[in-house]
């Protein structure tokens, strides 16, 4: 195991100096890179966001220990590389993950970078020191992590309870930063200071976040902008008008429709449509009477016409799948066949909508005495439009609902709070299930939303955790989607494809096909004008 991990992080290594090799001739120094963000973070304490538009403006003031390929578009773990680390080892029994740091790094108030900010970070993440975030959405992401231990100022050990193969993907991911031992919480949230190629310059809620070029960066000639300016825009309809006339660069989350404009009036846009990377799903409190009946939750979860949804909100453009997103974009989701076989995904909607109507009934509610609810959702399109559509599929089973739009920079604390009754929310599927599972599913877990607990189900997440070989954790990840189909748990709506727009002058961007977090770094991103 430690020679193959050393393997692949020097063949990433000598990778990347035939990549830069091959391509510095051709790649030009300077520029402002415009990027279209869809909402305004709460703050700008990274280990805060709960989101891509708050999470991927900070990408780049920050470096992780490894970091995912940024030209691979499926992250693997095989698509890992050095960042702070240099290298890294696991010890014989795979319970203990060393790290060699790098040396020489400096923060961008000039501090020198070390082991103890790694404790730190480790310490924020898990809110164990003694000055903590506010809203932690990831805290228990690293559950199955017992402590870290650093020998000198240049090497820390990661030591796990027990085995768990893909760790490395939850310290590779966009969220992972280091971030420095003199820093404040309070103090990330207004001024972040990282290692990272771009440092932060301002942030205008609700307007703008503005990056600009590291010039001390660890990185010989890196990065090739100047900075990057991200443009904060809610209406997607008005953010294809800004693409149009030249006011972006990059504009992504994009639906088919607005592809579609912009290509037919951009000409040399460079579109692609990817597959989705984040589900629709249906929320309801489980806890708040009459919800916490499961016959009642299995008629609304049986209400749902999912093609419909594709078909209206997507324009055709997404897929059907549950909670692991779907083959070929994810890696680890059930394939279409066996998929069908899941309770409440049977093609045939009109039979299970007769179906819910027949559960309602019993539970005495009809089409003169429906149940009154309120569907709560973000007040961003990509949340409220299928909300909508979710109201009007609720009606076909004697559940009338009004729409409870709340403010985005609420909405998830206020989920959080269970501060709802039934919702329509988005939640992400990878690249990896660990910690998807464990973190939206696990008992007591920190993005549980609707606290569901089932001790089968965390037996089973770990047991997939723990497991090496790919097609025996399959089987295991497979029971664990029928037994919350079996649950209704948090029903699994659909995948939107989404659309990502680049000038013809933007050189060295790519798009994740399995995660919306972890290409937001640009460090070799550039400019050809």
């Amino acid at each position: 195991m430690k020679r193959a991990l050393r393997g692949v992080a020097a063949a990433a290594a000598v990778l990347a100096l035939v990549l830069s090799a091959a391509t510095a001739a051709a790649q030009k120094q300077g520029g402002i890179l415009r990027v279209y963000n869809a909402d305004s973070p709460p703050g700008l304490n990274i280990y805060e966001q709960a989101t891509p538009w708050g999470q991927g403006p900070l990408m780049g003031v920050y470096n992780n220990l490894i970091l995912f390929d940024q030209h691979v578009a499926q992250n693997s773990l095989g698509s890992i590389v050095p960042d702070l680390a240099s290298k890294w080892e696991w010890n014989e029994d795979g319970t203990a993950l060393t790290f060699t740091l790098r040396q020489g790094v400096k923060w961008h108030d000039g501090q020198p970078f070390t082991a103890k900010d790694v404790l730190c970070t480790v310490d924020l993440m898990l809110d164990k020191g003694a000055q903590k975030v506010r809203f932690n959405p990831r805290k228990t992401n690293f559950s199955n992590l017992d402590t870290v231990t650093a020998n000198g100022d240049y090497e820390v050990t990661f030591h796990l309870k027990r085995r768990q193969p893909a760790f490395p993907m939850l310290l590779a991911n966009g969220f992972a930063a280091i971030t420095p031992c003199h820093q404040t919480p309070d103090q990330m949230r207004q001024h972040p200071i990282g290692t990272g190629p771009f440092k932060f310059v301002e942030f205008k809620p609700n307007e703008y976040i503005k990056l600009a070029k590291n010039p001390d960066y660890w990185k010989p000639g890196l990065p090739y902008l100047d900075g990057i300016e991200f443009t904060i825009i809610k209406d997607p309809a008005t953010a294809v008008l800004a693409f149009i006339s030249g006011k972006f660069d990059i504009a992504g989350g994009l639906s088919p429709a607005n592809v579609n404009d912009i290509k037919a009036q951009v000409p040399g846009a460079i579109c692609a449509e990817d597959p989705g990377t984040v589900n629709r799903h249906l929320i309801i409190n489980r806890a708040t009477p009459p919800f916490d009946n499961p016959e009642l939750r299995q008629a609304m979860t049986l209400s749902i016409d999912r093609k419909a949804f594709i078909d209206i909100v997507s324009q055709g453009q997404g897929e059907i799948g549950g909670v692991l997103q779907p083959p070929p974009g994810g890696l680890w989701g059930m394939p279409p066949d066996m998929l069908k076989q899941l309770p409440g995904y049977d093609p045939d909607v009109a039979k299970r909508r007769a179906q819910a109507r027949q559960i309602m009934e019993k539970l005495g509610y009809g089409p003169k005495n429906p149940l009154q609810i309120k569907v709560s959702a973000s007040d961003i399109s990509f949340y409220r439009d299928p909300a909508i559509l979710l109201i009007d599929q609720l009606k076909q089973v004697y559940i009338e609902a009004e729409l409870e739009s709340i403010d985005s920079t609420r909405y998830y604390p206020k989920i959080m709070r269970q501060e709802f009754t039934v919702g329509l929310n988005l939640q992400t599927s990878g690249p990896d299930p660990d910690p998807i599972l464990d973190l939206f599913y696990g008992c007591g877990s920190s993005l549980n939303w609707d606290h569901y607990c089932n001790k089968e189900v965390d037996e089973l997440i770990t047991a997939q955790s723990i497991e090496g070989d790919v097609a025996r954790r399959k089987q295991i990840l497979w029971r664990i989607e029928r037994k919350l189909a079996e649950d209704d748990t948090r029903p699994i709506i659909f995948y939107a494809d989404r659309g990502t727009c680049t000038g013809a002058n933007v050189k060295g961007a790519i798009v994740n096909t399995n995660s919306i977090f972890n290409a937001a770094r640009r460090e070799d991103v550039w400019l050809d004008r």
